[in-house]
């Protein structure tokens, strides 16, 4: 496609659950904009929230300077405001009220001038941009995640730090699963999705890893570590995934937020694990939720190569006309695809995926 030289003015904001590399996609998107193309570039702040309330500022070269390695957003972000879902209030008996306020979100676009939105954001945000597209507004989306659960992406920014914290965390707490001759579970981020703990229990050696595509067995997982105890392997490292549930079971849930568009929050289930653990084996076991720890911090050299190429992308795209688009990494390509494609899915591990298999063949459990 030929340049598009109608472009004036461009608008970015982060939605969702905060995560390493978001500045460094803000930054990309910001100076090649301005350095590049010449382009004005505004911020909304708190993802759609600000763009519900009209919270818009100009961004500037000076602004998006030495953020690079900073966790975090400069803009601010929100995982409860979705423009199409809003809640407005509480009825009497205390349930919150929805709108649909899309045309005001819009509306307050168009008044700023923006010609197309970055939404920088995980599925949420990406179904959140593909309903405003259906209210007439142009969006190019640039795929967040810790969970690494988009569709038509190999990955997403932000993983790569989410691992490698949870790994270090796996590493020290092995040292006292040894010390103390205990069953320690690690509890990690991921939803319904098992990449992250995957990813970060072949990382740390975890002795067992439980997933949401593979439904536990507690006997057998019981079996397993009274079976290393027994053969003097003096502790177990269970790395489990928050949306891990047993067989045939429910999900454990923490809270519910009425007024969240995605109101059910997982957690504990490492929790419940450890008491049935201990109940079963006799042997001592303890719990620790790394919780929003794994969404903190700075971003690794990989992300933030990651993140730089999406944001360069992502304006590379808003000047060929690529529109209401995705950027994506397949086969180590970035390419694009329809936003519609992504929103409300989620990509989950596959039972052949070759981690899986090799995590199995080195004889780590999956808890099955």
């Amino acid at each position: 496609m030929s340049e598009c030289t109608n472009m004036k003015r461009i608008g970015v904001l982060t939605g969702g659950g905060d995560c390493p590399g978001l500045n460094a996609v803000i930054r990309a998107v910001t100076k090649s904009a301005i350095a590049e193309h010449g382009l004005e570039v505004l911020g909304i702040e708190d993802g759609f929230l600000g763009l519900i309330e009209n919270r818009i500022r100009p961004l500037r070269f000076s602004d998006v300077s030495n953020i690079l390695d900073q966790g975090g957003t400069i803009l601010g972000t929100s995982n409860k405001a979705d423009p199409a879902r809003f809640c407005v209030g509480q009825d009497r008996k205390g349930s919150p009220i929805f709108e649909d306020v899309s045309d005001r979100a819009v509306g307050h676009a168009r008044d700023r001038g923006l010609d197309v939105l970055v939404c920088i954001g995980g599925d949420g945000t990406m179904s959140g941009a593909s309903r405003l597209v259906g209210h007439g507004l142009s969006v190019v989306g640039v795929p967040k995640t810790i969970d690494n659960d988009l569709m038509h992406t190999d990955v997403t920014f932000g993983f790569d730090t989410a691992v490698s914290t949870a790994t270090e965390a796996l590493d020290r707490i092995r040292t006292t699963a040894s010390s103390h001759h205990r069953v320690m579970l690690v509890e990690m981020m991921g939803r319904n999705a098992g990449w992250l703990t995957l990813h970060a229990g072949a990382a740390g050696g975890a002795d067992v890893i439980l997933i949401p595509e593979i439904g536990y067995d507690v006997e057998k997982l019981c079996a397993r570590c009274v079976d290393r105890s027994r053969h003097h392997k003096a502790y177990t490292l269970v790395a489990v995934s928050e949306g891990a549930k047993p067989a045939g079971g429910e999900v454990v849930v923490d809270r519910v937020v009425h007024e969240s568009p995605d109101p059910i929050r997982l957690g504990g289930v490492s929790e419940v694990l450890s008491e049935q653990i201990s109940e079963g084996t006799q042997l001592e076991s303890r719990a620790t939720i790394l919780g929003h720890v794994q969404r903190g911090g700075r971003p690794t050299a990989h992300d933030r190569v990651l993140a730089t190429q999406f944001g360069h992308h992502a304006v590379e795209m808003i000047m060929r006309g690529e529109l209401n688009r995705m950027v994506a990494m397949q086969g180590g390509r970035l390419t694009t695809v329809s936003i519609t494609e992504v929103a409300d899915r989620q990509r989950l591990v596959p039972l052949d995926d070759p981690l899986l298999t090799a995590s199995r063949a080195m004889g780590v459990s999956m808890g099955d």
